[in-house]
């Protein structure tokens, strides 16, 4: 993990080195680089996750075939999770490809907290509205929790699944946690996530819609 660390750390050096050859005012240059690195890390994770946001749309369509599954095998759960396992496996979808975006993000996460934990040049930089990205910011902890909620509910099932609910709490719950962390942490690493998940809600939205106009040309 430290080798990630400080791979991390001379990765964010040499992006804000770049910025601030361009623009060297250090109120625009770190929040800047911020920003590119995130997109950066987005670009490097794009086709993982492509796939695992494609997944997770497949299994909001199952949605009414695993309810139907559910109602004739109702009294044999077993055999009715045996289905919905085969059809997921026919479809290419998986219960847990919601999941594992947010878990790949967690060890960058750590790395980045490392990162701004010891860069020091931060330290009474502000950018935006953000009066010090080496210090907590309210309005940042708030967007933390809504675009982590945002994020996580457009590839939720819909309907009223146990599956469903089930996802809906997690996803409500990982939210309100989200709030309160980044309401502890530096606010140059809460902007990371915050922009993180901005992309990654412009990304679902975009499948969507080509996945959307895919199935009009087929009809």
């Amino acid at each position: 993990m430290q080798y990630l660390n400080n791979a991390f750390v001379q990765f964010f050096e040499l992006v804000h080195h770049g910025v601030a050859g361009v623009i060297p005012s250090k109120n625009v240059s770190y929040g800047i680089a911020i920003i590119l690195v995130t997109l950066i890390i987005r670009i490097i994770l794009l086709p993982l996750n492509i796939k695992q946001t494609k997944s997770s749309l497949v299994m909001s369509e199952l949605q009414p075939e695993t309810k139907k599954i559910q109602e004739k095998y109702k009294n044999d759960p077993q055999r009715a999770q045996q289905e919905m396992m085969k059809l997921y496996k026919e479809k290419g979808a998986s219960p847990l490809s919601g999941c594992l975006p947010m878990l790949i993000q967690w060890p960058i996460f750590i790395a980045l907290y490392y990162v701004f934990n010891n860069l020091h040049g931060i330290d009474g930089v502000h950018f935006l509205w953000i009066n010090d990205l080496a210090k907590r910011d309210v309005i940042l902890a708030v967007l933390s929790g809504l675009t982590t909620y945002f994020s996580g509910s457009l590839m939720m099932m819909s309907g009223d699944s146990a599956q469903a609910k089930q996802s809906t709490t997690m996803n409500v719950g990982m939210s309100i946690f989200m709030v309160f962390i980044s309401w502890s942490l530096k606010s140059a690493l809460v902007l990371y996530w915050v922009v993180n998940n901005l992309i990654q809600i412009a990304q679902t939205l975009v499948m969507k819609k080509v996945d959307k106009n895919k199935g009009n040309i087929k009809a």
